[in-house]
């Protein structure tokens, strides 16, 4: 599903942000990503959704080699991937169903499809009566709900959240985790880079934990083990 070997990425002012990092992401796992903050989270996972490149080393997912990836073909990888991102960047002049509808249109799925599964998510994410409304008119977390409608929407393999309960209160921090915990028990795979230590001791996941660029642990049903 996710695989990396010996990857190491160095930025162009020297700055080291992995270095040697080798890990197995399985079909259907739901693993965080923790670590205080400068380790390399961010840079690790922008190198799963090919954001950024390796410097060296060998990024695989869902089969497709990263590195050797022609340009024309990340659309194609990228369909299989849902980023979720703790700034939601929803489009300000979209309604909440046109903010996800454009996940969909950008890889030209039929009109009706796309009527019919915008739909379905939103009443996953449970905002279906917020079809219509501008994310202005939304508290955060509906915002970042319509985020994961928008994520999952193609129904991707592989969901990368960055942060997605950074910037809201424990309560709705709670119910963002309960949806993702479901997309999860859907056959989702979860890579979830977070900071929230209740969350992370109490849905005893895969724990990665970054330190300098390098992977410090690495536990099935592990805990956070930061005091930040």
């Amino acid at each position: 599903m996710i695989e990396m070997h010996d990857v190491w990425k160095t930025y162009a002012d020297g700055t080291e942000a992995l270095r040697g990092i080798s890990i197995k992401v399985n079909p259907g796992d739901f693993v965080y990503v923790v670590g205080p903050s400068g380790a390399g989270k961010s840079t690790f996972m922008k190198l799963m959704y090919r954001e950024e490149r390796p410097t060296k080393g060998q990024i695989f997912v869902n089969g497709f080699n990263l590195e050797r990836l022609k340009q024309r073909k990340i659309p194609y990888v990228r369909r299989n991937i849902g980023v979720i991102f703790q700034d939601y960047r929803l489009l300000p002049k979209l309604t909440v169903f046109e903010n996800v509808a454009f996940a969909m249109e950008v890889i030209e799925t039929p009109k009706r499809t796309i009527k019919r599964r915008v739909m379905e998510v939103l009443d996953l994410v449970k905002l279906k009566e917020k079809a219509g409304s501008l994310p202005t008119q939304l508290s955060g977390g509906e915002q970042q709900r319509v985020a994961i409608a928008r994520a999952i929407v193609n129904n991707p393999a592989v969901i990368i959240a960055d942060e997605p309960t950074g910037n809201l209160d424990p309560e709705t921090s709670w119910g963002i985790m309960k949806l993702l915990e479901e997309i999860n028990l859907r056959g989702a795979t979860i890579v979830m880079a977070t900071h929230n230590k209740e969350i992370v001791n109490t849905m005893r996941k895969r724990v990665i934990a970054i330190e300098n660029g390098r992977i410090a642990r690495d536990e099935q049903r592990g805990e956070y083990g930061y005091e930040d």
